[in-house]
């Protein structure tokens, strides 16, 4: 039996990619701060494992971070920070000689829309490390991104027709056979498909990681607009139809958490960025929720404690990121605490 746990559950590590000057980000400086504020939360709670490029990466991120017991370095090459698409997602397998297998999918730059040689690496490169020696992995001939699938530990998946059924990820197969492929891949009983548009200035076709989240079994938080005049108003309450529409397993209306959007931030081309707070990041005993010095913020964070009594909720500064059309969930994976890692330093 398959088994994708939730993201609530607990964890061994979460895995970021550190930010290099050969990336895309103009405002590198600004982002390393934001990184350095993850870093060092996420470490006071549990393993980080920070993908560096080279041994000249690894010097300039362990000058920014405290040393501490918590941190372990990989060094890989990749093209982009968002790891969520790309590092490995990881099954329970339930078996006493294969308790957990690490599953590798084909990344294809999020429907080639960007390079990609180096991030359809990492998961080999990974792999081959000594911190996971001993998993089970499997590579799989399906382009597929974490950030565009959300699991409920309970034989739920919910994703979007737009991003998972675009012709630029898996033009041969219909919905049925990936639908097939991912219960049978990911151990799901079924899946919820939203209709849904990307947010302005999302690359991603529409990831479900920033649009609607499962909290818990019987909880959902989303992004929601009341105004009337946003150009994302007509689309997000379509998709809020469709979320109240949906029953859990055992056929009761899940509990709905509205997120509002932040103001609209531009770039300097004037390009709306896909600001949001459905973004935010489970850790062992906190939430992190991306903000963006934003009005909006205290509304979020407010909602989402809401959700998470037993939880710390740290708000985590996102705006940089955003520059690169993505936030915190975007950029992190996390890995459940079944998966033992052999982390020696």
């Amino acid at each position: 039996m398959i088994r994708f746990p939730a993201e609530w559950e607990p964890q061994s590590a979460v895995v970021i990619a550190w930010p290099h000057a050969s990336g895309d980000f103009t405002n590198l400086s600004a982002v390393e701060d934001s990184y350095h504020f993850i870093a060092t939360t996420i470490t006071r709670f549990q393993a980080l494992i920070i993908l560096c490029k080279d041994a000249e990466h690894e010097s300039h991120i362990r000058s920014q971070v405290t040393s501490n017991e918590n941190l372990y370095f990989v060094q890989t090459d990749y093209n982009d920070i968002w790891v969520r698409d790309t590092v490995f997602l990881s099954m329970e397998w339930q078996h006493p000689k294969v308790p957990v297998q690490l599953l590798n999918f084909r990344f294809n730059g999020w429907g080639n829309k960007y390079p990609h040689d180096a991030d359809n690496t990492i998961n080999l490169n990974l792999f081959a490390n000594p911190i996971f020696k001993g998993l089970a992995t499997a590579t799989l001939d399906l382009v597929f991104e974490g950030g565009s699938i959300e699991s409920d530990g309970q034989g739920t998946l919910m994703t979007t027709r737009n991003c998972l059924l675009n012709p630029n990820r898996n033009p041969d197969l219909s919905e049925e056979a990936i639908g097939s492929q991912l219960m049978n891949y990911l151990g799901a009983k079924r899946i919820l498909w939203v209709e849904q548009d990307n947010l302005a200035g999302d690359d991603t076709d529409a990831h479900i990681d920033t649009l609607a989240r499962f909290c818990d079994a019987n909880t959902i938080a989303y992004s929601a607009c009341d105004n009337s005049e946003d150009p994302h108003y007509a689309s997000l309450k379509n998709m809020e139809n469709q979320l109240k529409a949906f029953k859990t397993d055992t056929g009761e209306a899940y509990k709905l958490v509205a997120l509002p959007l932040p103001q609209a931030i531009f770039d300097e081309d004037g390009k709306q960025l896909p600001a949001n707070y459905a973004n935010f990041l489970f850790i062992n005993g906190a939430v992190m929720v991306p903000v963006y010095d934003d009005p909006m913020d205290k509304l979020a964070l407010e909602r989402l404690a809401a959700c998470f009594p037993e939880h710390e909720i740290i708000a985590t500064p996102c705006r940089p990121l955003v520059h690169q059309y993505g936030s915190l969930h975007c950029a992190s994976m996390q890995i459940p605490a079944t998966v033992k890692l052999n982390l020696k330093h």
